[in-house]
C-alpha cells in the first residue's frame, strides 16, 4: 500500500501590532476577515480612550468605562491573539519583536509590523518634574491625580495654619492645550459645586485653580477666536490664566515661573499637574538604531508617504509615534493611520507591490475641547474650502458628548458613561471620588524600587559577585558610597518606605524566554 507524505498546513502571514491604543486596535479590527494571524502586543491590558482621562481624574466616570480589556474587545476575532508585555527590541533583520513581562522575554516573528506605541508626557528635559507633577497619559496618571486633588482637600481640613491651607488649596495646571483646559475647568467645578459644604474646617469654593502656559494663548491650535472664548469661560469659573509663563523649577511645595519680562516668581502649591507637551515612545529610538530612520525633536518617527520606514516596506508606524506634516496627534490621526496600514497589508496580499501604494491622506474631521459643563469649543473644516466652521457653548458641548460616546468601545460602557454624565452634569454629584494612598504614592514607590534594584545589580557587578536577597539587607559596601547615601534618603519618605516593603514581598521570578508564532 503506497504511503503518502503528510501535507503541512501552509503558514499564514504573521502581522504583529505593537500597542492597544486607537491605531493598534483599529488596525487589528480592520484585519478581522483577512487571511492573516495577528499578534497584538501591549504593555497594558486595556484599550484606553485617552480623551476622557480627565473625567476619571475628576471623578465623573470610572476608569473601566474608558479602558475596556483589549483581550475581551477582540475575543470574537479568531485570527487575533493578545500578549501582555513591553516591547524593548525589534530585530528588523530576523523580523522578530522582543517583549518582556516581569522576567519573561517573548520573541514574536512577523511578516508585517505595525508600530502604534503612542507617546509619553514630555517635561522638556526636566524629567524630575514628573515626581511632583504627574502627566495625563495613562489610567495610573488619572488615578494619581484624583488622589492628589482630593487628598489636598483632606489635608487642608486637618490644618489650622492659613498659609498651609492656602498652599494645599492651590491647584496648578501646566499647559493650556485641550487637556489642561479640561482639567482646570473640572477642578474648578468640582471645588465650587461637588465639594461645597462637604468640609467643616475649610471652604472648598475658595480653592485657587491656576492654568499657566509659556505660550501667549489658550487653546492656540484652535485659533484666537475660540481660544478667547474658552479663556473667558474659565475665568467665569474662577480659573486664573497665566500666559507667557514658563516653569523653570518644580518641587513638592510649588513651582518657580519665569514671566515674559524675564522676572521670576514662586507659586506655592502642593498639587500640580503637567499637560504641556508629548514625547514619542522609546520605541522610536529603537527603530532609529535598527534602521537609521530619522526622528523629529519630539522623538516621533519620520515615516514615508505610505507610513513605512525607509527600506522597510513592511514596517508601519502610526498614531502619536509618526511624524507626518498636517496630521495632528489626535485619535483620528491614529485611527486613520491604523486602518491605512491594515488596508496596505491586505492589498499586498492581493498582489499590490509597495511602490504601488497610494500615499496616506489624512481626513480632518475637526477638533473639540470641553471647557466646563454646558460649554465647549468646536472647529470643523468646510469641505472644498480652506475655511473652518467654528462654534462654542452649549451646542458644541452636546457635539463633544455625542462624538465621544460613539467612539467609546462597548455598549455597556456607553450606557454607564451616559448615566454618569446625566448625574454629573444635571446635579452636583460625582460617583467616582474614592481615593487610596497607593494611588498617590505608587509612582514614587515603583521608581525607588527600580532604583534600588539597579543599585543592587550594579553594586554586585562592581564587587565581582551577585548581590542577592531583600533590598533592605544589602550592605552599604555592596552598593557603594553613593548608593548608601541614596539608601539613607530612601528611608525618609512614606513613598519610599513603601518601595522597601514592596521589595521585601516581591520574589524574583526565574528568567525565561518564550517564542510565539
Amino acid at each position: 500500500m503506497p504511503s503518502h507524505p503528510a501535507t503541512e498546513t501552509p503558514r499564514r502571514r504573521q502581522v504583529v501590532i505593537i500597542g492597544s491604543g486607537f491605531g493598534g486596535l483599529f488596525a487589528a479590527q480592520r484585519l478581522k476577515k483577512a487571511d492573516v494571524d495577528i499578534t497584538l502586543i501591549a504593555k497594558t491590558t486595556h484599550h484606553l480612550f485617552q480623551p476622557m482621562l480627565y473625567q476619571v481624574a475628576t471623578g465623573i466616570v470610572a476608569e473601566g468605562e474608558i479602558a475596556p480589556a483589549t483581550r475581551v474587545v477582540l475575543q470574537k476575532q479568531k485570527n487575533t491573539r493578545t500578549l501582555l508585555g513591553e516591547v524593548f527590541d525589534i530585530d528588523v533583520d530576523k523580523k522578530i519583536v522582543r517583549s518582556q513581562l516581569l522576567e519573561r522575554v517573548t520573541e514574536t516573528p512577523y511578516d508585517d509590523l505595525i508600530v502604534a506605541a503612542g507617546a509619553n508626557q514630555s517635561y522638556f528635559g526636566n524629567d524630575q518634574f514628573a515626581e511632583f507633577a504627574p502627566g495625563m497619559k495613562t489610567i495610573d496618571d488619572a488615578l494619581e491625580l484624583r488622589g492628589r486633588v482630593l487628598g489636598a482637600f483632606e489635608q487642608a481640613e486637618l490644618s489650622d495654619d492659613p498659609e498651609e491651607q492656602k498652599k494645599l488649596l492651590t491647584f496648578v495646571v501646566v499647559g493650556a492645550g485641550p487637556t489642561g483646559v479640561e482639567l482646570a475647568g473640572q477642578i474648578a467645578e468640582m471645588s465650587d459645586k461637588t465639594l461645597r459644604g462637604a468640609f467643616r474646617n475649610i471652604d472648598p469654593t475658595q480653592a485657587r485653580v491656576i492654568l499657566l502656559d509659556a505660550a501667549p494663548a489658550v487653546l492656540a491650535p484652535f485659533g484666537p477666536k475660540l481660544g478667547e472664548k474658552a479663556a473667558h469661560t474659565l475665568e467665569k469659573l474662577g480659573v486664573e490664566i497665566q500666559l507667557n509663563a514658563m516653569v523653570t523649577d518644580l518641587d513638592y511645595d510649588g513651582l518657580t515661573v519665569k514671566d515674559k519680562d524675564g522676572s521670576t516668581r514662586r507659586i506655592e502649591s502642593q498639587c500640580k499637574v503637567w499637560s504641556a507637551g508629548v514625547q514619542g515612545s522609546e520605541l522610536g529610538k529603537v527603530l532609529a538604531d535598527r534602521t537609521g530612520v530619522e526622528l523629529d525633536r519630539a522623538g516621533r518617527v519620520k515615516v514615508g508617504p505610505d507610513l513605512t520606514l525607509p527600506g522597510q516596506p513592511n514596517i508601519f508606524v502610526v498614531g502619536d509615534m509618526m511624524a507626518v506634516d498636517g496630521v495632528p496627534g489626535v485619535a483620528q490621526g491614529a485611527i486613520q493611520g491604523g486602518r491605512y496600514a491594515a488596508d496596505a497589508i491586505k492589498a499586498e496580499m492581493k498582489g499590490q507591490t509597495p511602490d504601488q501604494r497610494a500615499p496616506f491622506k489624512y481626513f480632518d474631521k475637526g477638533s473639540m475641547a470641553t471647557v466646563s459643563r454646558f460649554s465647549a469649543v468646536m472647529q470643523v473644516p468646510i469641505p472644498g474650502t480652506s475655511k473652518k466652521f467654528e462654534t462654542s457653548g452649549y451646542f458644541a458641548w452636546l457635539g463633544w458628548l455625542a462624538l465621544h460616546l460613539v467612539y467609546l468601545v462597548g455598549f455597556r460602557n456607553r450606557l454607564n458613561t451616559l448615566i454618569n454624565w446625566f448625574f454629573a452634569f444635571s446635579t452636583r454629584g460625582r460617583t467616582q471620588l474614592a481615593i487610596t494612598e497607593q494611588q498617590v504614592y505608587a509612582r514614587s514607590a515603583l521608581t525607588e524600587l527600580s532604583y534600588l534594584e539597579r543599585l543592587r545589580l550594579e553594586g554586585g557587578a562592581k564587587n565581582g559577585k551577585a548581590v542577592d536577597g531583600p533590598l533592605d539587607q544589602i550592605t552599604d559596601a555592596e552598593i557603594g558610597k553613593g548608593g548608601a547615601a541614596q539608601k539613607a534618603v530612601a528611608a525618609k519618605t512614606p513613598a519610599k518606605k513603601t518601595a522597601k516593603k514592596a521589595a521585601k514581598k516581591t520574589a524574583a521570578p526565574s528568567k525565561s524566554t518564550e517564542k510565539t508564532g
